[in-house]
């Protein structure tokens, strides 16, 4: 068997998500689909992670395994091309030895979260709208927090099937960037809704509706319950994924920011 990784953009709107679900359309689901009758044999696509409804990915990595190699995988990223609908490209496919996978080899994974306070004609697919004055230093300092916790079940979808809701984070920050107020967050993984959660609290601390001290308090008292509510999926990006050499240099890089 021989397995590849594949490197892939979606724009997010009109599927639930990256994973397959019964009676809904995902990226996964259509990616299956494609490689399977281009390549005339049974193909299972696993992904990197699992975004949510609407959430999209200018960065996105899955492998697959086939029994044969593939001759020719720039002609094989054409043929997907020409057959996968518009929101969904293929950028690169490439052999990998056989102990790298997708999702456990990942080393980081870096999404960003795009807010614009007025109304947004050609991004308005991929903003959120937020008409409100925030304190963009307080919120900061807030994100600059997470950098010291571990645990994150404040920020979890609730009833997950994960054994743990520690993840690392090494970036976490606001910035202002053509016109939009960006959110930049890196860790070693993510929980369900995570970055969601995080944003909606974070906004809540530039609205000063939640102190420096409360927002602690949120994080120390693992409930989702505490923290603020979800913010818009359309506004979430996965920006980009880590891996070990020799992945991380095959796979080709772009820059990090609004990808449109």
């Amino acid at each position: 068997m021989q397995r590849y990784f594949v490197q892939l953009a979606y724009n997010g709107t009109n599927y639930h998500g990256w994973q397959f679900q019964p009676n809904a359309v995902t990226v996964q689901e259509l990616l299956e689909k494609a490689f399977s009758l281009l390549l005339g044999q049974k193909v299972e696509i696993t992904g990197a992670g699992r975004t949510d409804t609407g959430v999209h990915a200018s960065f996105f990595v899955a492998h697959f395994d086939v029994g044969n190699a593939i001759p020719d995988t720039d002609k094989l990223v054409q043929k997907l091309n020409s057959f996968l609908p518009n929101d969904i490209l293929i950028y690169h496919i490439f052999p990998v030895e056989a102990g790298f996978h997708a999702r456990f080899s990942a080393l980081s994974r870096t999404y960003h979260y795009y807010l614009s306070d007025r109304k947004e004609p050609f991004r308005g697919e991929f903003t959120a709208r937020y008409p409100y004055s925030l304190d963009v230093d307080l919120m900061n300092e807030a994100a600059a927090l997470m950098l010291q916790f571990v645990d994150f079940t404040s920020f979890s979808k609730l009833h997950t099937d994960v054994k743990t809701n520690n993840c690392k984070v090494t970036t976490a920050r606001w910035e202002r960037r053509d016109g939009l107020l960006v959110f930049e967050i890196k860790a070693d993984r993510f929980l369900r809704n995570m970055v969601r959660a995080v944003v909606g609290t974070l906004i809540d601390v530039g609205r000063g509706k939640i102190s420096i001290p409360e927002f602690i308090s949120i994080v120390e008292s693992k409930d989702r319950r505490e923290a603020g509510t979800s913010v818009d999926a359309r506004g979430l990006f996965l920006t980009d994924i880590e891996y070990p050499q020799p992945v991380h240099a095959a796979l080709l890089r772009s820059p990090s920011g609004f990808p449109f």
